[in-house]
């Protein structure tokens, strides 16, 4: 199947019971069994509940993989990923990349022996120099947040496999739609699925898709031991929200286009962040792994007054200031303050993340709407 066909069908069939087409929202916490351990595959919904198996069924399919798993939020999925590893393990990192991700590595994990290098992996020699017998695992963002840088997928995927460490991909800025990482040789793919996959603002989760089943054994024991897992409200919800991704994608990458292209041409604006122009460093390794280049939009202003940027931010009527992305409503944020707090300043400003640094996450409204609410915004300073 196509890409929309599977958003809409896979993993997803009529209750055989009623014939409802839609994924019965199995709201119920046990089920009953004919004999001790004769039951119908169900038995506790910490461990398996039939709303959040077509869920993960569909996820997988999306991702071109084996096995989906999904989690109470996208940090409760990392969380999974780094308790596959032992005191001692190392893994190498992104070095711009979420802060709630940075803070999870460094603050709870680190406790617990674990060492993360923060690397920039545009450079494929500062990656290897990092790996050694220690190391266990490559994480990255592509494109990063916020700073929309991206990073080879094909290549990690060679320098994993070289030094025998797995490739974990946080997919969340593309989506599926836009970007299928096992595809470019990862071993787990990673979403919020609070974002894209979700895009209604309505539900916070996250999932892990891959193919290797050993793994995935390893995975589904952490999220039935460890218990963050998703309610079947939240799991119908997202089903729901999928089914239109590949339109909401569509919208969210056109709209990108006209916003970023307004924000270059801008006096008021320094730098714009976006991977869809040709003067962006890693351009064409987005046109070769992206089928586009999506609705996530960073921009700094010229003399990055932090002032300046609370002014433009307060001043917008259309771009809500909230934390978050991915939605049908078009967000801004300032990472500095909100999102990626958690990462001291001076680490902050290494990758370009500077105060007047603002993310957009542009929505399917109409696009002159929005540029007249930018225009409006930006007149205030």
């Amino acid at each position: 199947m196509k890409f929309g066909t599977k958003a809409i069908h896979a993993g997803v069939e009529p209750d055989p019971s009623t014939g409802a087409i839609m994924t019965p929202i199995f709201q119920t916490s046990t089920y009953v069994q004919r004999s001790p351990g004769d039951h119908q595959g169900y038995e506790y919904s910490r461990t398996h509940n039939p709303t959040r198996t077509a869920l993960q069924n569909n996820l997988a399919a999306l991702e071109n993989g084996k096995h989906g798993i999904c989690f109470s939020s996208g940090l409760g999925a990392i969380d999974a990923v780094i308790k596959l590893f032992s005191p001692g393990d190392e893994i190498v990192s992104t070095s711009d990349l979420y802060g709630g991700t940075y803070r999870l590595f460094t603050k709870v994990f680190e406790r617990y022996g674990i060492k993360f290098h923060f690397v920039p992996m545009d450079n494929p020699e500062k990656i290897e120099e990092k790996i050694n017998s220690n190391t266990k695992m490559l994480w990255v963002e592509t494109p990063t947040n916020p700073m929309m840088n991206i990073i080879d997928l094909e290549l990690m995927g060679k320098i994993a496999k070289k030094h025998g460490v797995l490739l974990a991909v946080d997919n969340t800025f593309a989506s599926p739609y836009l970007q299928n990482p096992l595809n470019l040789g990862a071993d787990i793919v990673m979403h919020s699925v609070t974002k894209y996959l979700g895009g209604h603002s309505d539900v916070v989760m996250g999932a892990l898709i891959l193919n290797d089943d050993k793994l995935a054994e390893q995975l589904v024991f952490i999220q039935n031991a460890c218990g963050a897992t998703p309610g079947p409200q939240d799991c119908f919800l997202v089903l729901r929200g999928i089914k239109t991704l590949h339109l909401r994608m569509e919208r969210h990458s056109q709209n990108g286009k006209t916003i970023a292209a307004y924000l270059k041409n801008h006096p008021k604006v320094e730098k714009v962040y976006w991977p869809g122009f040709e003067d962006h460093v890693n351009h064409e390794i987005a046109k070769k792994q992206m089928r586009d280049f999506g609705g996530m939009i960073s921009f700094t202003l010229k003399g990055n007054s932090l002032a300046d940027a609370k002014k433009v931010m307060e001043g917008f009527k259309l771009f809500a200031l909230a934390e978050s992305l991915g939605g049908v409503e078009s967000l801004c944020g300032h990472p500095a303050s909100m999102t990626h707090a958690s990462i001291p300043k001076e680490e902050r400003e290494k990758v370009g993340l500077v105060d007047s640094l603002i993310r957009l996450s542009v929505g399917v409204e109409d696009a002159e709407d929005l540029k007249n609410d930018l225009s409006s915004a930006l007149a205030a300073i």
